[in-house]
């Protein structure tokens, strides 16, 4: 039987509207949206909230604060790849028993650079549940009760130093995230007792069960894609992605995009297939802020999607992924904005080539979007 083929088209419909960027959902399923893509990046927390303002109609950054303070049915954590993300609180025990599909290995080098032996990490890893609750404690508070309760002085030095790293287990664990922040300084708060009304729904997963779960929620939302793909995009060795990728069985299917050999959810391919036929794209226009899901589910070599000769404008030293202008779902240019300058927010746009007529439409009418987002008049200039 041949192998299934696609085009790059059919590829960038079906992400576009799996990431609701074909169309934008309802205020409502804000917390859908954060399911769909597998959580939002948020070292950046502006960047954050402009991932979502791309995917919903009408939100506000009000909304998005209100539902992580408030409602607190978002959570910053620290998720895949180690790195700042909200998800659903729904969602917590998902991502916390996925990763506890393959065991983490710590070399002694590890211990060497964050300065702490073992046993150390171990009294960290359970005494932070301990010394956790509902109520928010900065980081110096944190790093105080974790020596004292561990009667270990020199904890606090290692938890002060450095940014966070010997916490990122416990949040693996879920046994921390983020709380609201005391002017300048960051609190932290145990999960399970700050959302309590979610906790209350929570059940324990498998951990190859949720693994398998997260490779269908990545495949649904950012394929096709390759082992290498999804190793890049979670955060694993390529072995173990490979064996996750098995674990599917028939659920998963090879395809061939144009040249480019990948796999989807067998579930999908046809809704991929009829997504191209029943929605062409014209100049469909999005800005997307710094970090965006989507740009970091993009292969790094995907020539359709990105032209090699741009990728350093938008893949930047040290982990900078730059915010871009989005057009029928490839990368065609960059965007940055100053804060206030004579009253008003400055939009600067670089586009790879010259812009259509129907393309600066499509930029225009994004940039009347983000003014309405930030609450004030905007200025956009093309460079």
């Amino acid at each position: 039987m041949p192998t299934p083929s696609l085009t790059w088209s059919h590829v960038a419909a079906w992400r576009l509207s799996q990431h609701h960027l074909l169309e934008r959902a309802d205020r409502k399923k804000l917390l859908n949206v954060v399911n769909r893509i597998g959580g939002v990046q948020a070292q950046v927390m502006s960047a954050a909230e402009l991932a979502l303002w791309a995917r919903v109609e009408g939100l506000s950054s009000a909304e998005v604060q209100n539902a992580l303070w408030q409602k607190r049915t978002l959570i910053k954590t620290w998720a895949m790849r180690g790195t700042l993300h909200l998800i659903a609180a729904s969602e917590l025990p998902l991502y916390v028993a996925a990763r506890g599909a393959y065991p983490i290995h710590r070399t002694p080098s590890y211990y060497t650079y964050h300065g702490v032996t073992p046993a150390e990490l171990e009294a960290i890893i359970d005494g932070l549940p301990k010394t956790l609750s509902d109520k928010p404690m900065t980081r110096e508070q944190l790093a105080d009760g974790l020596a004292k309760r561990a009667r270990k002085p020199g904890l606090r030095e290692a938890l002060l130093s450095g940014w966070g790293a010997l916490l990122k287990p416990s949040a693996f664990r879920g046994d921390i995230c983020f709380g609201p922040s005391q002017g300048q300084n960051v609190t932290f708060v145990r999960p399970s007792e700050w959302a309590r009304k979610q906790a209350a729904k929570w059940k324990p997963i498998e951990p190859p069960e949720a693994q398998k779960e997260i490779a269908r929620l990545y495949l649904t939302a950012y394929g096709p894609a390759t082992t290498d793909d999804f190793a890049r995009w979670w955060g694993l060795e390529a072995s173990q992605a490979k064996k996750t990728f098995r674990s599917l069985g028939d659920e998963i299917e090879a395809v061939e995009v144009e040249g480019w050999k990948a796999w989807v959810l067998a579930s999908t391919l046809e809704q991929m297939k009829a997504l191209k036929a029943t929605r062409s794209l014209r100049r469909l226009v999005r800005l997307l802020p710094q970090f965006d899901a989507y740009v970091l589910g993009v292969a790094r070599d995907c020539e359709p999607l990105l032209p090699k000769k741009f990728k350093a404008r938008v893949y930047r030293p040290q982990g900078w992924v730059s915010a871009v202008v989005l057009v029928d779902g490839r990368m065609e240019g960059v965007w940055d904005y100053d804060q206030q300058r004579a009253g008003a927010v400055v939009i600067k746009v670089e586009m790879f080539a010259l812009p259509s007529p129907a393309v600066k439409r499509g930029v225009q009418a994004e940039v009347r979007r983000l003014g309405n987002f930030l609450e004030s008049e905007v200025e956009l200039t093309f460079a």
